[in-house]
């Protein structure tokens, strides 16, 4: 990546307080026109920045909060390890539960592409991210 690993930190946790705080157009500040979106759960995948950010938008919950607890730069992917909070929208229900992204940047810059992944996909996440195991363990 082109950017220095502060830079690209910086840039995600940004990007995630944006979001958090209902401010989808500065979180769409560094997103490339074809994005791609990978749901967890194996939902299907969105294309395109006008989807991404339909899909930003709260339907069933009132507020999303995404704290990014750890962010790790791996050439030109971002591991992110998140923690979400929810409210539903009609029933007030909350709920907060552990996460994975994996964001994809191009020689711009620009983010091409979203992987989320639930909690126990840690693995899956990892290899996203050109990740191994013990690149994990070496760096904690």
């Amino acid at each position: 990546m082109s950017h220095r690993d502060p830079e690209v930190v910086a840039e995600v946790r940004r990007a995630l307080d944006a979001y958090s705080r209902g401010d989808f157009e500065a979180a769409m500040r560094n997103v490339h026109p074809e994005i791609e979106l990978v749901p967890a759960g194996g939902q299907q995948t969105l294309k395109g920045a006008s989807r991404f950010r339909v899909w930003m938008e709260p339907d069933a919950f009132e507020s999303q909060v995404i704290e990014p607890l750890d962010v790790r730069v791996a050439g030109n992917r971002v591991l992110i390890r998140t923690r979400t909070h929810i409210k539903g929208a009609g029933s007030g229900i909350e709920a907060d539960f552990l996460g994975w992204g994996v964001w994809t940047y191009d020689e711009t810059g620009l983010v091409t592409r979203v992987e989320i992944f639930l909690d126990h996909e840690r693995a899956e996440a990892l290899a996203a991210a050109g990740l191994s195991e013990e690149d994990a363990r070496a760096d904690t």
